[in-house]
């Protein structure tokens, strides 16, 4: 019996290695922050550089805020990060995305906008960060 309850807490302690790992990843004040400034101060954004290698593919004009499509790709090289953020939803921060070496930094998501703004998205190189934005226009609150 001893042996089986010994078996049973090392397999419960492998499962919880990967949650506690995860967690770690987490950055809860970034995604928590309601102002733009804070959550870039929580994902230890200081200065931004601009970049036209930064393809934000999004619609001009977003029929509902409730779902609007976002591509985002990186040309830079040795991407390691793609935040997206959006300045008057009530939590800016949307998603950031972490890139292993050889991961191409491409992703497609599906977003919601509380109201017309910006999609501002920051690309993470090293200890530097670059930024492009597209601003898209809502017709109908996504965030309510």
């Amino acid at each position: 019996m001893q042996r089986r309850d010994f078996l049973l807490g090392m397999l419960t302690m492998i499962a919880l290695v990967p949650i506690k790992a995860l967690a770690a990843l987490w950055n809860k004040a970034a995604f928590e922050s309601v102002q733009l400034n804070d959550a870039s101060k929580h994902l230890n954004i200081d200065t931004e550089i601009p970049s036209e290698d930064i393809e934000i593919i999004a619609p001009d004009r977003a029929e509902n805020g409730a779902i609007v499509q976002v591509e985002v790709k990186s040309n830079i090289p040795d991407t390691e990060a793609i935040a997206i953020l959006v300045e008057k939803n009530p939590t800016p921060l949307i998603a950031n995305f972490m890139f292993s070496h050889g991961a191409e930094p491409y992703v497609v998501t599906r977003i919601k906008m509380a109201e017309t703004s910006d999609i501002k998205v920051v690309v993470k190189v090293g200890h530097q960060y670059f930024t492009h934005a597209k601003n898209v226009v809502v017709l109908e609150n996504g965030c309510g």
